[in-house]
């Protein structure tokens, strides 16, 4: 119970850039997971699908008008939720490696860390 009231409060008093950066930080932290221990099958599925739909809701706000992030970061965001849906694809089915992947959440999250 008192851990649900911490999330609440976190949830309340967290700004955006901090609410992205702290999922950012558990979406890599599961790609890490299945990088570390050599993961197939499920539980590598499971972390590229958590990892494409943060990018594609990311790429979906990018997309709305209302927006305020300039429109060139936009694009380019929205172009990094393109290459990171391709990718993970060569990455499940083709065993291509999964640290592209995790570098390219770690830029974006040293980019939110430092804009902070």
């Amino acid at each position: 119970m008192a851990h649900t009231a911490y999330q609440n409060t976190q949830r309340i008093t967290e700004n955006p850039r901090d609410t992205e950066y702290r999922l950012f930080g558990q979406v890599t932290g599961a790609l890490l997971d299945v990088s570390k221990n050599g993961a197939r099958g499920g539980p590598l599925v499971e972390a590229l699908d958590w990892n494409r739909k943060l990018w594609r809701t990311l790429a979906v706000d990018c997309m709305d008008e209302r927006n305020r992030l300039p429109e060139q970061v936009r694009a380019q965001i929205v172009s990094l939720s393109l290459w990171v849906t391709r990718y993970s694809k060569q990455v499940s089915r083709e065993g291509a490696s999964i640290d592209p992947l995790i570098e390219v959440n770690r830029t974006i999250m040293e980019g939110l860390r430092g804009a902070a």
